[in-house]
């Protein structure tokens, strides 16, 4: 039987007061976490549930979890942005079943920290701990076992939605279910979430048994990956940008699992399940444009690679999943203009071909691409907008310089041309024609439940109306 539900503060100071709605915020500048698209926007942080629907501002309204959507998802250029990162308190916790029961504003490094000392982690995972449960409803979040696992959706059980009439409403698969696939992927454009249940997973350790295999070029890079796949439920490949011609596509592939507590060698068997503290490095400012050249990008490349090929043999949760939460503020490092992080999936069939053309286009064109990943994914989720579907993806970075976005351009093309899509949670640039014809008929599906729930769009944003999701004001 269940034990009863337990009663967890997620926030350090103590129970947050009710208050009056606050007054019509000044305009302040945002950006995505991409700090390549800013916008002056009326940024309203209500603290508790019941004050959000009268926080709403109906002439256009967006949620915003932590700003770790890479581009505008979480803008709305001269109108309002709710930030929900003061709705963080836990409201139940299943020890039995591992069932939370929380605020959309409750992050995923809260989670680890309060409950993976008691044996408990998130069953799903994106590559940042810093994202809020509600963000990660939004955009249906991947991780490193997508082929394994799937989606975030996969670890929700219900949500309570607050749509535009004002109107809280529940949803789960059997409750509102339209509603609930259309907000998984929605990008917070058909209400604000405020409340989730989500599933954690039991774990014995914070640790991870992992291998790591060097490969030459992309055709063993995919057989790797394909391969080890079919053994480990986690896997991710980073491929060397300096890689090109015959040696196009080499770099380092990590695989892993979960390690059970006799696994682990005497040290690290001693504290089982130790959670990492704060970063101890900050990048303090946006750096000169000067330091990301081909010297350095050359030099971050080889150490990235030489960190993954020497990966241990037992690696911490923080390093396996979260290296880049190791430095706050890491993003300031691409400069003023800030970066765009490109993410899209072609099928398997024909991936090889379509991989390799794709990786030429990007390496050869003068520009600088930087950090990346190379995944496979599995089945498509029921989110009607849900980016993954199976197929290659690849996550690559791109600091803004004078041909990145005609870049951008070329490779949706080559994206769309090849069957695949491209990733809402990281897009910058992506444009409404391009957006429809890689959701075809997502977007028919999803547009008729905009028009049934929020007909006179209250909620809106910069990306919405850049792809066509809602209308351009």
């Amino acid at each position: 039987m269940a034990q009863p539900l337990k009663i967890v503060p997620a926030a350090r100071d103590g129970a947050k007061a009710a208050r009056g709605a606050p007054p019509r915020p000044a305009l302040t500048s945002l950006a995505g976490w991409g700090n390549n698209l800013r916008a002056d926007c009326r940024l309203c942080e209500p603290e508790l549930p019941g004050e959000v629907a009268a926080a709403v501002d109906r002439a256009g309204t967006v949620a915003r979890g932590l700003g770790r959507s890479y581009g505008d998802a979480a803008l709305n250029a001269g109108g309002q942005v709710l930030g929900l990162r003061r709705l963080d308190r836990y409201l139940g916790f299943d020890e039995a079943t591992g069932t939370l029961i929380c605020e959309a504003g409750v992050s995923l490094e809260a989670v680890i920290r309060d409950f993976a000392p008691r044996g408990w982690f998130p069953m799903i995972t994106p590559g940042t701990k810093l994202v809020t449960v509600g963000g990660c409803i939004a955009n249906d979040v991947h991780g490193k076992a997508h082929h394994a696992q799937g989606c975030f959706s996969a670890c929700v059980d219900a949500f309570t939605l607050l749509l535009a009439s004002g109107e809280v409403v529940p949803a789960t698969r059997e409750i509102n279910s339209e509603l609930f696939w259309g907000t998984f992927g929605g990008m917070g454009l058909l209400g604000v979430v405020l409340t989730a249940t989500i599933r954690l997973r039991r774990i014995e350790t914070t640790y991870f048994r992992q291998r790591s295999f060097k490969v030459r070029d992309l055709t063993e890079m995919l057989a790797v990956l394909d391969e080890q796949d079919q053994a480990f439920p986690y896997s991710v490949a980073t491929i060397d940008v300096f890689g090109t011609g015959p040696r196009l596509g080499r770099g380092v592939i990590t695989v892993g699992d979960h390690a059970r507590r006799d696994e682990l060698p005497p040290r690290l068997a001693a504290h089982p399940l130790r959670v990492s503290g704060p970063p101890k490095v900050t990048v303090p400012f946006e750096l000169p444009e000067l330091t990301l050249n081909k010297l350095t990008v050359r030099a971050v490349n080889a150490f990235v690679q030489r960190t993954q090929a020497g990966a241990a043999a037992f690696g911490h949760y923080e390093g396996f999943f979260y290296p880049l939460d190791k430095i706050a503020h890491w993003n300031r490092g691409y400069g003023r203009r800030g970066f765009a992080q490109y993410q899209f999936v072609i099928p398997f069939a024909d991936g090889l071909a379509r991989m390799r053309e794709l990786l030429a286009a990007i390496l050869s064109a003068g520009e600088l691409p930087f950090l990346n990943v190379l995944k496979r994914f599995g089945k498509e989720s029921g989110g009607i907008l849900s980016f993954p579907r199976q197929g290659y993806t690849l996550a690559i970075d791109f600091p803004i310089r004078a041909g990145t976005i005609k870049l951008l351009r070329k490779l949706d093309a080559m994206v769309l041309d090849a069957g695949g899509r491209v990733y809402l949670g990281k897009d910058s640039y992506l444009e409404a024609a391009t957006f429809r014809a890689m959701y075809p008929a997502a977007i028919d599906r999803w547009l008729a439940l905009k028009a049934k729930f929020d007909p006179d769009n209250v909620f809106t944003s910069d990306l919405g109306r850049r792809v066509g999701l809602v209308p351009s004001r």
